[in-house]
């Protein structure tokens, strides 16, 4: 049944090996207990704002704050969050933001994976599974990404896609300096080395009008 009111709830992209789903607070819930599992090793940290170094329960009520707060979304700015989920269980989560989405017809997209659903092929998935949202169901022309430089399961997914190298920035990482690279991906390489016919989308014509998103003639 649809919701009356928030489409993004009805909101499904489905390929051969996974679906994405917009998160309600029973994938929120879910995510969080993976999460909680461990995204990566202790030494390591993937994220521009470390939040897998709170500690429960600021942990879990910090997450849960991020996932409803980023449910507001306007034409002017959105960040739509999505839990992945394999063979039944949800194994992380991906995402897709943009700001003046309407006119730039840019976005940018970032994920994580729980460390016992990593090295199996998931993270490629996913990411193409939301590129197929963000460039088909929107209508995007670009599409962003980045990665600290030593990333390396990040920056292999974005480099086996064909992504063109956008420049570097320098972040503060847990207290030291430390390099983002910076990729972008076309519409154009995007339909010919990317797109595929076996991902179906389900629940985006009611979400392209509650973000201002016009069919490009």
């Amino acid at each position: 049944m649809a919701h009356p009111y928030w489409p993004l709830f009805d909101v499904e992209v489905r390929t051969p090996r996974l679906t994405m789903r917009y998160i309600d607070d029973g994938l929120a819930t879910r995510l969080i207990d993976v999460a909680s599992g461990g995204i990566h090793a202790p030494d390591d940290m993937p994220f521009a704002v470390p939040w897998t170094d709170l500690e429960p329960p600021e942990f879990e009520r910090q997450a849960l704050d991020f996932y409803w707060r980023n449910r507001a979304a306007t034409p002017e700015s959105w960040n739509l969050l999505f839990a992945v989920i394999a063979d039944g269980e949800v194994v992380g989560s991906t995402n897709l933001g943009s700001r003046d989405f309407p006119i730039k017809r840019w976005f940018e997209t970032g994920s994580w994976l729980g460390l016992r659903f990593q090295g199996k092929g998931l993270g490629k998935e996913l990411r193409v599974a939301t590129l197929h949202l963000g460039f088909l169901a929107f209508d995007a022309l670009v599409a962003g990404t980045s990665a600290f430089v030593d990333n390396e399961p990040s920056l292999g997914v974005t480099r086996s896609l064909g992504y063109e190298p956008n420049g570097i920035e320098h972040n503060v990482r847990r207290g030291e300096s430390v390099v983002t690279e910076r990729f972008r991906m076309s519409r154009d390489h995007f339909l010919e080395h990317v797109r595929r016919d076996d991902i179906e989308i389900t629940g985006d014509e009611a979400v392209r009008e509650l973000l201002g998103i016009a069919r490009r003639s």
